[in-house]
């Protein structure tokens, strides 16, 4: 039975959707569509995950397109238009989680300079008592390499760990490894799946 979190951060904490600023970006959803699966994809953007600085990472991608120069900056710029808030759910799950004592730790796929605004975004991550961030770490889940290098510098036993994730190659990686997880798709989902665990 888990005793201790992990918690994945983008979509889960907080919401997060590159459409959610190109929608706004673009008139016509054709080419909102067009430039999300043809110019700032998210395999390009992966590139971000890994520790590559927005500012390297879409040098090419300006060369190739340059009639989308604006728009490509606008990954950076408007960055945090892409948010649309955070998940209540959640928060309230790790507030009651704290008040019974439960660690909590972080692992998350983000780049190093968007990771000290992200965490900003919620008073709750207060109660996460470190963090795994890929982009420092040149890692990035699926990659069992980042669940070991969390597992060993948190001193977690996997058996005992919860981790929560939306992304299901990501829970995958997790459960191969001996993680307990849950995989977060609905946010009514979270707290029955705490409560089954006796986790609250």
């Amino acid at each position: 039975m888990a005793s201790k979190l992990l918690w994945d951060v983008g979509n889960v904490v907080v919401r997060w959707n590159p459409r959610t600023l190109y929608s706004q970006v673009f008139e016509d959803p054709v080419e909102c569509d067009r430039f999300l699966s043809s110019v700032c994809t998210m395999d390009w953007h992966v590139a971000h995950d890994r520790g590559v600085t927005f500012a390297d990472n879409r040098v090419a991608l300006l060369a190739r397109f340059p009639e989308y120069a604006d728009q490509i900056h606008a990954w950076e710029t408007r960055w945090w238009d892409m948010f649309s808030g955070t998940i209540p759910e959640t928060e309230a799950a790790i507030e009651a989680l704290a008040l019974r004592g439960v660690p909590q730790y972080g692992l998350t796929n983000m780049s190093q300079e968007t990771f000290a605004g992200t965490i900003a975004m919620s008073p709750a991550f207060r109660h996460v008592r470190a963090f795994v961030v890929s982009g420092d770490e040149g890692l990035i889940k699926p990659d069992p390499a980042i669940f070991e290098l969390t597992r060993d510098r948190f001193g977690l036993d996997p058996a005992d760990t919860l981790f929560v994730d939306d992304s299901a190659a990501n829970i995958a990686a997790a459960q191969a490894l001996g993680f307990d997880v849950h995989h977060f798709t609905d946010p009514a989902a979270l707290r029955p799946a705490l409560e089954a665990r006796g986790l609250l």
